[in-house]
């Protein structure tokens, strides 16, 4: 079902929901007596049927960092509802964050998820699977996936 490098990157958490690392990234201060080095995890959890929770967190290892963002992201999850049949969004939506422009359009069954990058892992996880994405802009993934993210919020009518 799913390749070698997605199975890697896929989890299961403690309260049954889906998660995917999207990116870690390791960063570091230069403080008097050194470099301190640390890690941050962009995460995205999900139960596969229109619940979405992304968070970026840092740690003092990889391991840590991403189950603090799993939480993170558990904590501010958004619910959207998806047709049964097609399990496609409500209706096209154009959203700017930040230097991101991200458009979402609904699409007919059989179409599959036409998307990239961070869009893609985080649509998979909340269990879009017929969608079209595109993105404009900047497309870093850490915008990508809050562009994401405040397009499910509008869905859920939150702001």
């Amino acid at each position: 079902m799913f390749n070698k490098s997605n199975r890697q990157n896929r989890r299961e958490s403690d309260s049954g929901f889906d998660s995917k690392v999207i990116k870690i990234k390791r960063v570091s201060k230069k403080t008097k007596g050194g470099n301190q080095i640390g890690f941050t995890a962009l995460v995205a959890v999900g139960d596969g049927a229109g619940k979405l929770g992304v968070a970026l967190a840092k740690a003092k290892d990889v391991g840590s960092a991403i189950r603090k963002a799993m939480h993170k992201a558990e904590k501010a999850m958004v619910k959207i509802t998806l047709d049964s049949d097609i399990k496609t969004i409500p209706y096209p939506l154009e959203i700017k964050f930040k230097a991101t422009k991200l458009m979402l359009k609904p699409a007919r069954g059989g179409t599959g998820l036409i998307a990239g990058g961070a869009a893609r892992s985080i649509l998979e996880v909340s269990g879009v699977t017929n969608v079209v994405a595109k993105i404009l802009g900047s497309r870093n993934q850490t915008s990508v996936a809050y562009a994401v993210f405040e397009a499910f919020k509008q869905f859920a009518g939150e702001k």
